[in-house]
Parts: structure tokens; C-alpha cells; sequence
């Protein structure tokens, strides 16, 4: 009885909050409102005194734009916590904004997703970044898991479940039966990484220097690993490096086709490995189910059909794919009793407090 009464309590008292913690953007769902926050995983810090000036979109808005004493920094490279105090900033803004929507007496229980595979280390980064940011407990998730949860797979029931959430910082390959990931692979093959190669390409090909900014414009303009008909096209201004001066060009999906051609072909290569290795069983229930695709890459056009004739199983895209592992945080938060064994432990940890 007193139990119960606690447990209302709690829920009176605190906010329950799931966060995607993603290199591109960060994404925050509270409970009972669903995805209330989605910002770019930017911070922009004045170098002279040490504070940060903006967070998430407006500081987005700075890169490559901001003068010599203010620095626009992602905090999380593939995935990870490269930059502590940054992210601690940077969820404390995020935690706090969420909370302004229905603010309440104790800090937030928050379940946050991470990389599968990363160390016991970066994973106390993450937790004890969100528990200086304000949080009263922090539960980890691995997001191929939380992104199964969130589209709605039986990841419960004794059947095989295949997904690949492709993010900004690492693309997560999982394959998932009775609550745990049988075979699993982290790529650093991923959206930033995509933006890196239309970079290289367009100044080896048009001699012209871009800003990541203008290469994310463009992937997600006009990226295609299929012919489109009509072609896409989109014009782009950089610095000519011959001359130094501005200059603008038009590019078609050829040439990003051609620009992101090796880094699908690890893609594809690293689902085949992980479909290999599968127990036959699982494959079999893959086969007749289908493979899921998440993250901001499903949006790739062209990517579902390329991906089904490479390994011959369906593939589909989940829908609203942007928010599957924020959803499926925001899921757990509110089932924790079901979900408790699908999150990560500490080492000499104690059993999930409530």
C-alpha cells in the first residue's frame, strides 16, 4: 500500500522524461505529451568568458558563421560524449525547457537512449551528465532497442525482429527476440559521415569548398541511391579554391549518388554480415516479418528498395522514423516494470529504482 502511494507520488511530484541523445539532434519526450523537443545537439560558448550563448537550433544557426570568441561545438561525436560539460549544458537547457511546459516538484526520472556496444565509461558520461543537468534517476536504454519499442515490434515474444536505425554520429544494425539483442553491429557509417563525403566530393569534383551546413541541405534536398526521374537538382555556393571567390553550381542526385555510393556499400555490406551470423531460426522469422528502418537515413530515397534486393527481404521504413527511439524512451518511462530487463546496468548497480 504504501508503495502504490509512493509511486503516485513520484508521478505527481516529477516529470517523466525520455531523451534521444543523438549526435545530430537530441530529442525530448515527456510523458503523457509525447516528443515536446527536437534540436540540433549544437552549443554555441563565448571562449572570453566561458558561458554558453545559445542551444540546439538557434545555436545550429552560428556554425561556421560565428566570430573568433564564440564557438559553435557539437558536444557528442558518433554517438558519444566527446565534450562533458558541454552535453551536461546541454541537457540541463533541454531538461529545463521540457519541464517549463509543466513544471513540477522534483527533478525528472529520465530514460536516456545510447549507441549499442559503447564502454561502461561513456555510458557513466551519459548518466552523470543528465544527473548534474537536474535528473532524479537516469535509466540507459540502447536505441536499436528503445527504436524496436517505439515503431512497436514484438521484441517480447519468441520471434526474430530486424532493425536498423541510422542516425547522425552511428548506424545501429540489431537484431532483436525475447527482450535482448541477439546479433547486433555499430557503424560510424551514418548521417555525419554522409555529409563529410558530399563535402570531399564536390571539392574534388567542382573544385568548390561547402560547409557541412550546405552538405546537410543537400543530402536531404536531393541524396538518392536510385536514378530519379526527373533527375533532382539543387544549386550550391561555396569558395572557389582556384580563385578564392564565390561561386555557385548546380548538382543533380548523380552526383551525390556517386558522392555517398562507398559509405552505402559499407551499409549494405555490414547488414549482410550481421544477417550471416544470425541463428537460422531468427532469419527465418526476419524473412517472413521484414527488416525496419529508423533514424534520419531511412529518409534516403531509394535506400528500402536498394537494401531489400541486396539481401532479399522486405524491407520497410518505420513510421515517423525521426522520433522511433524517442518514442519507445517515452514508452518505457511509462511501462518501467515490463521494460526493467532491457535496460543497461551498471556494474554493481542496484535493480531499477522508481
Amino acid at each position: 500500500m504504501f508503495k502504490k502511494l509512493k509511486l503516485k507520488f513520484l508521478r505527481f511530484a516529477s516529470n517523466d522524461i525520455g531523451i534521444d541523445l543523438g549526435t545530430a539532434n537530441t530529442l525530448v519526450y515527456v510523458s503523457g505529451k509525447g516528443v515536446v523537443i527536437n534540436e540540433p545537439s549544437v552549443v554555441a560558448v563565448n571562449q572570453k568568458t566561458g558561458r554558453v550563448v545559445a542551444v540546439g537550433s538557434q545555436a545550429k544557426s552560428m556554425l561556421g558563421r560565428t566570430p573568433g570568441h564564440i564557438t559553435a561545438v557539437r558536444p557528442l561525436v558518433d554517438g558519444v560524449i566527446s565534450d562533458f560539460e558541454i552535453t551536461e549544458e546541454m541537457l540541463s537547457y533541454l531538461i529545463r525547457k521540457a519541464e517549463g511546459i509543466s513544471k513540477k516538484m522534483l527533478g525528472p526520472k529520465v530514460v536516456i537512449g545510447v549507441p549499442y556496444g559503447i564502454t561502461n565509461v561513456e555510458r557513466r558520461a551519459v548518466r552523470d551528465a543528465a544527473k548534474n543537468a537536474g535528473a532524479r534517476l537516469v535509466h540507459i536504454v540502447e536505441e536499436p532497442m528503445s527504436a524496436a519499442i517505439g515503431i512497436r515490434l514484438p521484441v517480447r515474444e519468441a520471434t526474430g525482429s530486424m532493425i536498423i536505425d541510422i542516425g547522425g554520429g552511428t548506424t545501429d544494425i540489431a537484431v532483436i527476440s525475447l527482450g535482448g539483442i541477439v546479433r547486433a553491429k555499430n557503424l560510424k557509417i551514418a548521417g555525419d559521415k554522409l555529409n563529410n563525403d558530399i563535402v570531399s566530393y564536390i571539392r574534388n569534383e567542382f573544385k568548390i569548398l561547402i560547409g557541412e551546413k550546405t552538405a546537410e541541405e543537400v543530402k536531404v534536398a536531393i541524396s538518392s541511391v536510385l536514378p530519379c526521374n526527373p533527375a533532382l537538382e539543387t544549386t550550391i555556393r561555396g569558395r572557389d579554391l582556384v580563385t578564392g571567390l564565390p561561386r555557385e553550381v548546380i548538382i543533380t542526385d548523380s552526383d551525390i549518388r556517386e558522392a555517398i555510393g562507398s559509405s552505402i556499400d559499407t551499409l549494405l555490406d555490414a547488414v549482410k554480415e550481421v544477417l550471416e551470423t544470425t541463428p537460422p531460426e531468427i532469419l527465418a522469422d526476419i524473412m517472413r516479418n521484414g527488416i525496419y528502418l529508423a533514424g534520419g537515413g531511412a529518409l534516403i530515397k531509394g535506400l528500402p528498395q536498394v537494401l531489400s534486393e541486396y539481401v532479399g527481404i522486405q524491407v520497410f521504413v518505420a513510421e515517423d522514423p525521426l522520433t522511433a527511439v524517442a518514442r519507445g524512451a517515452g514508452i518505457i518511462l511509462e511501462e518501467l516494470e515490463e521494460f526493467e530487463d532491457m535496460l543497461i546496468q551498471n556494474e554493481n548497480e542496484l535493480p531499477v529504482a522508481r
